[in-house]
């Protein structure tokens, strides 16, 4: 019985801090406004979208973008400028590469 409460407990606070996205159409239904840099070097953030909701655990930088608004921990805005947004992400090609680039930036997807 131990094990098993320990389990949900571990379950629970894993998927407490997925990073599922949402993309809403509008600045002000966000929580976070985010801005897609050219360069790995200018971002706070490198972001992989993984295919799965299983796959977007932790804090990490493993995006997975929900259908619903409802479904998802944080609703984002995609910024023109990079003056108007909280996080500056860079898109990269593999799981691996995902991650903080900026610490103290961590805050923003809690």
């Amino acid at each position: 019985m131990k094990k098993y409460l320990i389990s949900i407990l571990l379950t629970g606070s894993l998927s407490a801090n997925a990073q599922k996205i949402f993309s809403v159409p509008y600045g002000s239904q966000a929580d976070v406004k985010v801005y897609v840099v050219k360069y790995e070097s200018q971002a706070d953030l490198k972001v992989f979208k993984v295919p799965y909701e299983s796959q977007a655990k932790g804090n990490d930088g493993n995006w997975f973008f929900t259908k619903y608004p409802s479904q998802a921990k944080k609703k984002i805005f995609f910024v023109s400028s990079e003056s108007q947004a909280d996080l500056k992400i860079f898109f990269v090609g593999n799981r691996s590469q995902a991650g903080w680039r900026k610490r103290e930036k961590l805050y923003v997807m809690e």
